[in-house]
């Protein structure tokens, strides 16, 4: 089974988690298929950024997230997305609506997603 679940990277005592598509065997900093987003706690509001896109696809294709990015699925409203778009609502329009959603929640300008850093 394939799962969305986060992977931890950063320092010792400065946790930030890759959001990745991994088997559900692989340990959790092991091998995984692909990086769909990433999660800072330690930024106030936490930083959260997913490739909705790409998480999308692979919703439809059976992956199953975590108790934890369940969580932060929900905080983005990813999950309400997800169902409007399998009741048939417009790809482009929710994208739209995604990345409005990722650009108001930053409220420090140093933990703005930038062209550059993706």
């Amino acid at each position: 089974m394939v799962r969305i679940r986060l992977r931890r990277v950063g320092s010792a005592h400065q946790p930030h988690y890759r959001v990745v598509i991994a088997d559900k065997e692989s340990p959790r900093d092991g091998r995984f298929l692909e990086i769909v987003g990433h999660y800072n706690p330690k930024t106030n509001p936490s930083t959260i950024h997913f490739d909705e896109e790409k998480i999308y696809h692979w919703l439809s294709v059976g992956a199953q997230p975590s108790e934890s990015v369940q969580k932060l699925f929900k905080i983005v409203k990813l999950d309400e997305r997800y169902q409007r778009l399998k009741s048939g609502e417009e790809k482009a329009t929710l994208l739209a609506e995604a990345e409005n959603i990722y650009k108001n929640r930053v409220k420090d300008p140093s933990t703005a997603l930038t062209k550059e850093s993706k």
